[in-house]
């Protein structure tokens, strides 16, 4: 990539990323996201999940700064020479997950996943849910607090807490990775081909109601939700040459 001078600068609530993001403006000018060849996204991890969401349909690429808590999709905060760092920065492609859910009586809601879908009770009984894979059922009844499914890059959030594993990007495969499961007792999860279209039914839906989120799109009381990646969408994140999103990924795993 070359000549990167028309960037949109885009700010998380606080004053350290509006300061940064006035500051960087200041020096190296400010076009509408719409207008601009690359967005620079000013904050945490979360805010970086916002911006790709919102800004998902311009197919921009994004470079993110971190001046939030946890960076880990954020390149180290310099003002200095950013048109050249924008320029050498390598590109992550990642594709989202769709989650279409459903409700009791049929009203559905569709929503797109970075990180990953989640299925999570409602109430202190706990959530029993069936997972089928492309069509076959492959856990009849799973007892606890739920279950979630994350991409590669959303391996390092939810999905480690819930002991789940660690995925390059390049790996193909999807997690699948039950959280707090009371039965079966001895099953931690799946790996799963990035092709699968995977299907949650919720038993008991009226004793035992169930949330399904897509990232920070929650849908209440679902019946059924199916998950399956979007490959038709494709979002580019830059990152600093040395820096990019697989090499962390692999650091995440040797780190104690």
């Amino acid at each position: 990539m070359s000549g990167l001078n028309k960037i949109a600068f885009v700010a998380a609530q606080g004053e350290a990323a509006e300061s940064a993001c006035n500051r960087l403006i200041a020096r190296y000018g400010n076009v509408a996201p719409e207008e601009a060849e690359v967005i620079v996204a000013l904050g945490g991890d979360g805010f970086m999940l916002q911006s790709l969401h919102r800004y998902m349909t311009l197919n921009k690429p994004i470079y993110g700064m971190n001046q939030g808590t946890v960076g880990f999709l954020m390149n180290e905060y310099d003002e200095d020479e950013l048109p050249a760092r924008l320029a050498s920065a390598n590109a992550a492609v990642l594709h989202p997950l769709r989650m279409r859910a459903v409700k009791e009586g049929g009203v559905e809601q569709e929503a797109l996943a970075i990180n990953e879908v989640s299925l999570l009770r409602q109430t202190r009984q706990i959530a029993k849910l069936r997972i089928s894979i492309d069509g076959r059922v492959r856990v009849d009844e799973l007892a606890g607090d739920g279950v979630l499914i994350a991409t590669p890059a959303g391996s390092t959030a939810y999905n480690l807490s819930a002991h789940g594993p660690i995925l390059p990007l390049t790996a193909g495969v999807l997690a699948l990775t039950p959280i707090s499961a009371f039965r079966p007792r001895r099953w931690r999860g799946a790996l799963l081909s990035r092709t699968a279209t995977v299907r949650f039914e919720v038993l008991d839906y009226f004793k035992r109601p169930v949330s399904a989120t897509a990232d920070f799109n929650e849908v209440r009381d679902v019946v059924e939700v199916i998950v399956k990646e979007a490959p038709e969408i494709s979002l580019r994140l830059l990152f600093d040459a040395g820096h990019d999103l697989e090499e962390r990924i692999l650091n995440e795993q040797f780190i104690s």
